[in-house]
């Protein structure tokens, strides 16, 4: 849990250059690449990942503009970087606006009453669950996989 907004920032810093590195990796031609049908695809996990900063923003009382329908994933991958680069974006002004103490207080949530930090954690965690999801599919899928929590394979080579 988060109870300063400098520890998140820096952390959201982190994470969001991370993610964007992944989603950076995408191609046009790869994004229905899955594990197997039926799975998620590259191409809807980040596009689930641009969304759900607009959930997960409102959920803690931030303005968080959605990057549109969740299941009307873009054809270009170059749209899903953009998008999610302007809500990432738009998540650090407004979380700039936040207290310290707007950090521990307790708010309704999908989860319950939880304090705002605890929330803006799991948001951090979710991410990081499906930027490895896409790292696997990116490899799957013949795609270089950049180095974000250390060196890959391509890096050492």
């Amino acid at each position: 849990m988060y109870r300063m907004k400098e520890d998140f920032l820096q952390e959201w810093k982190h994470a969001s250059q991370g993610t964007l590195k992944v989603l950076e990796a995408l191609t046009d031609d790869k994004l229905e690449q899955a594990i197997v049908k039926e799975h998620n695809t590259l191409g809807w996990l980040g596009w689930h990942l641009a969304n759900s900063l607009s959930f997960f923003g409102g959920q803690v009382g931030l303005k968080v503009d959605a990057a549109g329908q969740p299941n009307d994933v873009p054809s270009h991958a170059n749209e899903i970087v953009a998008a999610y680069s302007r809500a990432s974006e738009q998540l650090q002004q407004e979380v700039e606006k936040l207290t310290d103490e707007q950090f521990v207080e307790a708010i309704d949530s999908f989860a319950g009453k939880v304090p705002r930090g605890s929330l803006l954690r799991s948001m951090i965690d979710h991410q990081t669950h499906h930027r490895g999801q896409m790292t696997v599919l990116l490899r799957q899928a013949g795609l270089k996989v950049p180095g974000v929590m250390g060196p890959t394979l391509e890096d050492q080579m």
